[in-house]
């Protein structure tokens, strides 16, 4: 009885939290360019460009161990409980070798804007596919989003 009472409640949380997509599409729009298109009319999507405002982000060679600390408080609150700092899948992926698998904008646009990636990003949809659950929102701002991606880096072994 207690396993179908946390699950119930996992999945009220989960839906609770990853439904606010449609609230920002309304400005966005109106300011962007028209899109690229196919031959079938449909918009054509860059995978490398992502989905956010993140385009370059300058990463220094050598870690920044304070931001990297603020990024650990960030994953302790809203990350660990899906995701291990190893290879392992929890209910997300593990975050071993993040970074050599993604740039530091995909990661930080993925996020700060989770939603959007989920319905645009084929890399980010490939995961949805692996790990089943969509990640809800977490609400990051850029500046911690700026520190996970760190503490990311610290993880996978950046000194």
């Amino acid at each position: 009885m207690k396993k179908i009472a946390i699950l119930f409640l996992a999945s009220a949380f989960i839906a609770a939290c990853g439904g606010d997509a449609g609230k920002k599409s309304g400005t966005s729009e109106a300011t962007s360019a028209e899109p690229a298109k196919t031959e079938n009319g449909n918009p054509s999507y860059d995978p490398e460009r992502g989905e956010g405002k993140f385009k370059d982000v300058a990463v220094a060679e050598k870690l920044d161990a304070t931001m990297a600390a603020q990024g650990e408080k960030v994953y302790t609150v809203k990350c660990a409980s899906c995701h291990k700092l190893t290879s392992e899948k929890l209910v997300g992926p593990g975050w071993l070798d993040v970074t050599s698998r993604h740039t530091a904008a995909w990661i930080m646009n993925f996020v700060t804007n989770t939603d959007a990636m989920l319905n645009k990003d084929p890399k980010a949809q490939a995961q949805l596919e692996i790990c089943l659950v969509r990640m809800p929102n977490q609400n990051i701002g850029d500046e911690d989003a700026r520190a996970l991606y760190e503490f990311m880096r610290k993880n996978d072994g950046v000194k």
